[in-house]
């Protein structure tokens, strides 16, 4: 990547401080999503080292994750690969007051699967002619549906997985699959080429970030998740916490000695 376009990279502390401010917003949609029971679901897509992750950790880090529930499902069971494709999708949408973000979704089909040959040319394309019919489905059943892709470039991705090599804490990040998947970048952009020309309608269209700075990427994304769900902030009773009881009032660190305690080594 060239000197200039990394050095327009955002500043940790602009980040922050930008941060900072949307997730505030994000607790406030939190409320309002809990009181009307809202449906929400936002799916985030991408090549693998997009930022999906980062984006997402982002996203839930203020909130209760019993209203944000994230998915990230793992390879489907020999059992899962007899239901109906989508099943073990729709087993994770959200009931009222909830927001559901897939890390990785039902795409998978129009991506991995499809370039790795996990599913025939049939099934790719029956996938793309039924998912919008699906998704039209679900938004008529009065559900939000959000669909992102981050879009890394090449150069960059390559910078990423390279870091993962050396920094032993995010090795896991890097399996077999994402090594073969730098490899295909061309299979997989036409994949992507596809997936965006069949699947971005009017009722479901696809929102795509640029994510070679990740801090702009993330901050981008939520502001843009915010925009798209209508809420107002709650108006809320101030808190106050009430007295503490003295009724059976003893010594409740006495009863503690001789317990197995952790070594304060910090």
């Amino acid at each position: 990547m060239a000197k200039d376009a990394a050095a327009e990279r955002m500043k940790r502390k602009d980040y922050e401080k930008e941060l900072e401010k949307l997730q505030v917003e994000l607790c406030h949609l939190q409320d309002y999503v809990r009181e009307n029971r809202l449906r929400v679901i936002v799916l985030f897509e991408g090549r693998d080292a997009a930022g999906k992750g980062g984006t997402i950790k982002a996203m839930t880090e203020k909130v209760s994750p019993r209203v944000f529930r994230v998915v990230a499902l793992p390879a489907p069971s020999d059992r899962e690969k007899t239901q109906l494709f989508f099943q073990r999708y729709m087993e994770r949408f959200p009931a009222g007051g909830e927001i559901v973000i897939f890390d990785r979704s039902w795409y998978n089909r129009a991506g991995v699967e499809y370039v790795m040959g996990f599913c025939t040319a049939a099934d790719h394309q029956r996938f793309l002619t039924l998912c919008p019919q699906m998704e039209k489905y679900v938004i008529d059943g009065g559900i939000i549906l959000i669909k992102i892709w981050l879009e890394v470039g090449m150069d960059e991705q390559e910078r990423r997985f390279k870091a993962r090599i050396d920094d032993p804490v995010r090795q896991w990040k890097l399996s077999p699959m994402d090594l073969e998947s730098f490899r295909r970048w061309y299979d997989y952009s036409r994949a992507r080429d596809l997936m965006l020309d069949k699947t971005s309608t009017k009722e479901a269209p696809w929102y795509i970030v640029r994510s070679d700075d990740k801090r702009r990427a993330r901050l981008n994304c939520i502001a843009h998740i915010l925009g798209a769900i209508p809420y107002k902030r709650i108006k809320k009773d101030k808190i106050k916490l009430p007295k503490r009881a003295d009724k059976g009032r003893y010594n409740d660190q006495a009863s503690l000695k001789g317990m197995n305690f952790v070594a304060e080594r910090y």
